[in-house]
């Protein structure tokens, strides 16, 4: 029995494009030729072809295929390997739904830091984009911190930062830098390490420096905006030195 290339995709449920690519991959031997100069193919290539769409069920990679099956009983450890990285996309995914369906329910921006979408909505673009640096690189006990801060009542000084505009005259910067020192003292006494040791809560193996978050901080805010948070954590600061005394 001889099968066009037509013929066989549709015995093996596949399509000519994949058998062609099968056989650019060198899964697939190219089969003789009729007289008129199509391709023949028979049953060792269809049974070739069914095996391979097998293992392609099977989420085994085509670069792997071939390996897999040129001794005719493959390799038992690399399909372990490959259910491996099954489970590993699993926990991927199940991750994700959790994570959409967090954001679903709290009508979160798509794209909120992940643990954080009971606040993003509410967070400044600035503030979101900074908590998406802060996931990256910070631990677990630094992120759950982070979490219970943001979490706090919104203030009013918040929203009077958020609409800072960058050309804000001295005594409007100086003014939102008061309101803010109290805030900003009560953080760094309620979680110490932002203070004393913010780089200890940065995840091993990640190259950063306090400049760097320094320079996001920066980058994230117009000018103003970058002025008052100087001006108001050296008045934190001063704060908490007066109460220690």
């Amino acid at each position: 029995m001889a099968w066009s290339t037509s013929e066989l995709a549709r015995l093996a449920g596949t399509t000519v494009n994949t058998i062609r690519h099968y056989h650019r991959s060198g899964l697939l031997e190219e089969p003789d030729r009729r007289h008129n100069g199509y391709k023949q193919y028979g049953t060792a290539d269809l049974v070739r072809l069914l095996r391979i769409r097998r293992l392609v069920e099977l989420g085994v990679p085509l670069t792997r295929i071939k390996a897999l099956t040129a001794d005719g009983d493959g390799s038992p450890e690399a399909l372990r390997q490959v259910d491996t990285e099954h489970a590993a996309a699993i926990e991927r995914l199940a991750k994700a739904r959790e994570d959409i369906a967090a954001i679903l329910r709290e009508k979160a921006p798509p794209d909120s830091p992940p643990g954080f979408e009971s606040v993003a909505a509410r967070l400044s673009e600035a503030d979101r984009s900074i908590v998406h640096v802060y996931a990256q690189v910070y631990d677990e006990k630094a992120l759950a911190d982070l979490q219970r801060l943001l979490a706090e009542d919104h203030s009013a000084a918040d929203d009077d930062f958020d609409s800072l505009p960058a050309d804000a005259d001295e005594a409007t910067r100086q003014n939102l830098a008061e309101k803010f020192a109290p805030q900003i003292a009560k953080t760094l006494r309620d979680y110490p390490w932002m203070n004393n040791n913010p780089m200890g809560h940065v995840l091993e193996g990640k190259s950063v420096t306090r400049q760097t978050f320094d320079d996001a901080m920066r980058e994230l805010h117009n000018e103003a905006q970058f002025d008052v948070l100087v001006r108001a954590k050296k008045l934190a600061r001063e704060l908490l030195s007066a109460q220690d005394e």
